[in-house]
């Protein structure tokens, strides 16, 4: 009786070798998202370790330093200011008040819309994590420099602004790349 060969082994590459495929469009490695991701991800990765040993995740502690510049906010504009979806944000909200890091109440125009600040707790918590937090800012603006650094925000922030100008369209009649 004849071994049946399987499929992934017929078709398999050796390891560590990837096979070449043309296709009409900029290389993976030099596509806009995948550069960014790859440079938000080289930045943080130098600050989870002291996210970790505060007890913070990346997400919350984008919440926090949001609060921490505002007197308060509602959760649906805070959900937009720190790029995270409603659900995501609502167990995050819940993980934060628990631990006393925020409060939340009803807004008084509408009793059905929440609103969020910083506690005390909360703000003693960002005391504790900002000096390591700019030790890590200022070791990397000796390894890039200071105007490359300034230079690279002020471009990041024209990026945003002429994009977000750009209409995106979900419909499938509309300009290649779902522009309008």
């Amino acid at each position: 009786m004849a071994r049946k060969k399987s499929l992934g082994a017929a078709h398999s590459k050796p390891v560590g070798t990837a096979a070449v495929r043309r296709v009409p469009m900029r290389e993976f490695s030099r596509s806009l998202p995948m550069s960014l991701l790859r440079a938000r991800e080289a930045v943080m990765r130098l600050f989870r370790p002291s996210l970790r040993r505060h007890g913070l995740t990346e997400q919350q502690w984008r919440i926090l330093r949001a609060l921490a510049s505002i007197e308060a906010i509602e959760v649906t504009e805070l959900a937009r200011l720190a790029f995270l979806l409603g659900p995501s944000l609502s167990r995050i909200l819940r993980d934060l008040e628990a631990r006393h890091l925020i409060e939340r109440r009803a807004a008084e125009a509408d009793l059905r819309r929440g609103v969020v600040s910083i506690s005390v707790k909360g703000l003693k918590l960002i005391e504790a994590v900002a000096p390591t937090s700019e030790a890590i800012y200022a070791a990397m603006t000796r390894r890039y420099g200071a105007r490359k650094l300034a230079e690279l925000q002020d471009m990041l922030h024209v990026l945003e602004r002429n994009l977000s100008e750009l209409a995106v369209s979900d419909d499938e009649n509309a300009e290649p790349g779902g522009l309008k």
